[in-house]
This record gives C-alpha cells, sequence and structure tokens, in this order.
C-alpha cells in the first residue's frame, strides 16, 4: 500500500528525497511522516537545497550569437538600380548608283533630275542589274523618263551587259511609242544584241502598232 492508514497521526512524518538532476521518485516513509493540524506548521525534510539548483537559466539558442554584424550589413545593402540602355539606332546609306536606279524605276523625274544636276551619278553607269538608266527606264514602259533622261545626255546606242541598245527592249517588251522616240533619235534599227538579234526581230507579231513601225522605215 502506498500509505499506511493503521498509523497514528502523530506519529505520520513525511521524508521527501527528490533529486532534480536525475528525477527520482519521491520516498515517503508513513512511519516517519509527522503532520501537525495547523498547515502553516508543516515542515518537509528533503535533500533538495537551493545551492543545488542554479536559478541563472542560460539559453542554449541566441540569436544575437547566430546572427553576425556582417550579415546584417549585407541585408541593408541596397542592389544597384538597373539603368536601361538605349541601343544606338542604324542609318543605313545605299549608294547613289542605287538610290538613283530607284528614282528611275518609279518614274521620280524630280529626283533624277536633281541626281543628274548635283552630279552624284552618270547617266552612261552600268547598274548591277547590267544595264543602265536608259535601259531601267525602257523596261518601265515610261517615255517621260526615257526622254528626261536622253535631255541630260543619255546615250540611244548604248549597250547593257548582253549587248542589247533601248531600241532592242522597246521591241521586245512591246512599247511602240518609246520605240519611235528611239528612232526619231537616231536609233539604229540594224544593231545587233550579243545572240546576233536585231530589235525588229523581237518585235511580237501581236503587236500590230510595232510590226508597222517597223515596215514603214
Amino acid at each position: 500500500m502506498k500509505y499506511n492508514y493503521h498509523v497514528p497521526v502523530s506519529t505520520y512524518s513525511r521524508s521527501l528525497q527528490y533529486m532534480p538532476t536525475d528525477h527520482a521518485a519521491t520516498h515517503c516513509t508513513p512511519s516517519h511522516c509527522t503532520p501537525t493540524h495547523n498547515a502553516s506548521s508543516h515542515t518537509s525534510t528533503t535533500k533538495y537545497t537551493p545551492a543545488q539548483h542554479n536559478t541563472t537559466r542560460i539559453p542554449s539558442y541566441s540569436k544575437v550569437s547566430q546572427y553576425s554584424s556582417t550579415q546584417r550589413t549585407q541585408t541593408a545593402v541596397q542592389p544597384a538600380p538597373v539603368i536601361p540602355v538605349t541601343p544606338a539606332k542604324r542609318t543605313v546609306h545605299f549608294p547613289n548608283d542605287i538610290i538613283f536606279q530607284d528614282n528611275v524605276r518609279r518614274g521620280d523625274t524630280e529626283q533624277i533630275g536633281r541626281f543628274i544636276r548635283a552630279r552624284k551619278v552618270r547617266v552612261d553607269t552600268l547598274f548591277h542589274s547590267g544595264m543602265a538608266a536608259l535601259h531601267e527606264a525602257v523596261l518601265t514602259g515610261n517615255l517621260e523618263v526615257v526622254k528626261l533622261l536622253v535631255k541630260y545626255g543619255a546615250d540611244v546606242h548604248q549597250r547593257d551587259e548582253d549587248g542589247w541598245t533601248p531600241l532592242h527592249m522597246a521591241c521586245s517588251d512591246g512599247y511602240p511609242e518609246i520605240a519611235r522616240y528611239l528612232l526619231s533619235k537616231g536609233a539604229r534599227t540594224e544593231a545587233e544584241n550579243e545572240s546576233g538579234e536585231k530589235p525588229a526581230e523581237l518585235i511580237d507579231p501581236d503587236c500590230k502598232e510595232l510590226v508597222k513601225l517597223f515596215e514603214a522605215i
């Protein structure tokens, strides 16, 4: 039994063996416990003394020790602002010959005259297409540009890389008005290209106007 109730109360005393270090169980012997009727006069004998208990508790975890000043400095440093870089604009510059060729193909008579007067180009220059400005103008069928180029010194006898004259092209592509104008400027009907063809031999039989033009010569 945990307590012996047959023992008189006056002979009851309590002896507590408390070991806080290893948490040992309390041994109570009823024959040695002597309680009194006044609770304030009750005393208990124990082996637990204040000297055995250190009231100052040192925690094993310290935020200050684990968080160094270097880490605080790194946290406080703000990242440098990112400044967007605007790429430089590129300007493409085309050679004057290419610009002049484009003006001829578009029929821009104002720019054609401006380029020639400023001596930015020569009207007899062969472009990368293998043709001169007058050949390009004939292929577009623009009689006004043809007349302008001839006015500024374009040669009606000039040949392209395949030996074609402007009259060859006018006959091959079916432009009777341009062919008539070139003939009026002295274009030769007997001129042969590298394949030995004359302008009249390149005329489409269905182009009656050109056929009649050359029959009358």
